[in-house]
């Protein structure tokens, strides 16, 4: 009884807050950046949470609209060199300027916030078409495009997004930039995607399926991005390189591939820059950019196993050919060498460089010197200064809690570990997608002889190391390198020293990717949380769910007598 009056109350308390969320709505508007956008339905997607995503989007197209720009620009003038004057000063325009259009496609829009915010903070566009399938959508984009006054710059689409995109994909249709920030997994928009971006044009994807990537669902992995995810303590930078091999599959049926500009993860997903280009001859290096993933499953140690690889092939005609050749495989004996135990097989994945770190740093200097355009330019800044500072030749890496809880020691300051790195002449650097991490060109052999030295200088003895046979295994061995502990000061990155804002801590209550196509903001977010809670209670749980009826009248029965009983 006390059980029934209590939900009683919280369905009373529910009506009344969706009840007052619904007239608040009207007048509900939400400023970000030089954009305000007003809502008029709960039934469009907004999570304030993505200001960040929204923010770096528009740093990393300011530069780039600009380098597409002058790419562009380059080439014609290259192609109309060997022509009159009269002609080049018809084909480069009046005054010798060469006209180029910038269009950008958002291919699911929801509120139009963020192509709004494109047409008034990104100089060089031409024009913006905001797509998406909802209609209710496309009409508070519409009347979000004339609150903001934008009205020359963005076009609306009601359109499927992939169908859209097929309508484009002749090369003379194609868009400068595609923006695909779907809820959860962009695999189904990827071959309409790649087809329809111009030669050197961007292709901007977020994922938000972390499970999936990250290892808890290796199979689903595999149908959604052609990979096996394993879990791992580095499987958020594993996630990247999962999604840039899946966009470049995708990119190479169509005789294309593409160049990582910048891949981040960030808060509940992950995202990536990367440029498209057309070339058989390119994509035939593909293999040798791919890569399987060995994973031990005692020490969490990762060895890579290249799907391809290119040696120098020279001849008369052409010094500098090169050869195609298939690799040695396993890398790994049937046991690992470290721990005695037995490998999984993930993969493949973008083993290529993930960041351009040229990029990177023109993307960062535009952020410091315009700092008030951004909202979160504190969090960019630090998170682009770690990526800068990232070894882009090392894939993946350790992390200090794996390594050391593996065998049961104290962890050992990450100052002192990197300085051990060093002084073995070897490079090291952070990841930004983990605060723990250790990327390391070091052989693993090394890096456990710096655990095992480590344990040699620790009094105490627990009793879990000897009743783990791994730990146990793992620290009887030798050790056959030279240690030095001795701390140096270039171990600690310049990221770091400057106080740059590397890991950001979750930013507000009822944080992460939100529900779909809902507004994941005010009280309108609390009435889930209420609504599931007791959802796992014992009464519930003995009570036997009845399947629903089939005929309309049974239903309307049903539920009369359901909201009798509620009230």
């Amino acid at each position: 009884m006390k059980y029934l009056q209590i939900l009683k109350k919280q369905i009373s308390t529910i009506m009344k807050m969706e009840a007052a969320a619904t007239v608040n709505l009207e007048k509900k508007s939400i400023k970000e950046g030089q954009a305000e956008i007003r809502l008029t339905t709960e039934k469009v997607f907004y999570n304030p949470v993505q200001e960040f995503n929204r923010d770096l989007s528009i740093a990393v197209l300011s530069v780039f609209t600009q380098d597409f720009k002058e790419e562009k620009i380059a080439k014609r003038k290259k192609n109309v060199k060997n022509l009159s004057e009269n002609i080049v000063e018809d084909a480069v325009g009046t005054g010798g300027n060469i006209e180029v259009p910038v269009t950008i496609l958002e291919a699911l829009s929801a509120t139009g916030l963020r192509s709004i915010r494109y047409a008034k903070e990104i100089p060089n566009i031409t024009k913006i078409l905001a797509n998406d399938l909802s209609e209710q959508a496309v009409e508070t984009i519409k009347a979000n495009i004339v609150h903001n006054g934008v009205e020359s710059l963005i076009d609306t689409s009601h359109d499927d997004a992939c169908m859209l995109m097929y309508k484009h994909k002749h090369p003379a249709k194609r868009f400068a930039a595609i923006d695909l920030d779907p809820y959860g997994c962009p695999s189904i928009f990827l071959d309409s995607a790649v087809q329809s971006v111009q030669d050197g044009g961007l292709l901007l994807v977020t994922a938000t399926d972390m499970a999936v990537l990250a290892g808890n669902s290796p199979e689903t992995c595999y149908s959604k991005y052609g990979a096996i995810s394993l879990k791992t303590k580095c499987c958020h930078e594993m996630a990247l390189r999962i999604l840039l091999q899946c966009i470049e599959q995708h990119a190479n049926r169509y005789g294309r591939y593409i160049v990582p500009l910048l891949s981040i993860s960030a808060d509940f997903y992950i995202r990536v820059f990367v440029k498209i280009y057309s070339g058989a001859i390119h994509c035939k290096k593909t293999t040798s950019k791919l890569s399987m993933v060995y994973h031990c499953v005692g020490c969490d140690n990762t060895v890579l196993q290249p799907l391809g690889g290119f040696k120098p092939n020279p001849t008369e005609k052409n010094p500098d050919q090169m050869k195609a050749f298939l690799p040695p495989a396993p890398p790994v004996g049937e046991h690992c060498e470290h721990c005695n135990q037995r490998h999984h097989l993930g993969g493949p994945i973008w083993s290529a460089p993930i960041h351009d770190e040229l990029f990177v740093t023109r993307v960062l200097s535009h952020v410091e010197e315009n700092p008030q355009l951004f909202g979160t330019a504190k969090r960019i800044q630090g998170i682009l200064s770690m990526v800068r500072e990232e070894l882009v030749d090392v894939p993946l890496y350790y992390t200090l809690d794996k390594l050391f809880g593996r065998v049961h020691l104290e962890t050992m300051p990450m100052l002192v570990m990197r300085s051990a790195l060093l002084n073995a002449g070897h490079r090291v650097s952070y990841s930004h997608a983990a605060r723990l991490s250790v990327k390391t060109s070091a052989p693993a052999r090394l890096v456990w002889d710096v655990v095992r030295h480590w344990r040699r200088l620790r009094a105490d003895v627990t009793p879990k190391i000897e009743a783990d046979p791994v730990a146990k295994y793992i620290l009887s061995q030798e050790v056959t390198s030279a240690v030095d502990l001795s701390e140096r000061p270039d171990a600690n990155p310049t990221s770091r020293r400057h106080g740059r804002l590397r890991f950001q801590y979750n930013p507000a209550p009822h944080w992460g990717p939100g529900a779909r196509a809902a507004v994941n903001v005010g009280e309108g977010k609390m009435s889930k949380a209420i609504r599931n809670q007791n959802k796992k209670s014992k009464e519930k749980r003995n009570e036997k769910r009845n399947h629903s009826p089939e005929d309309e009248e049974s239903r309307k029965k049903c539920n009369t007598e359901t909201v009798d009983t509620a009230v």
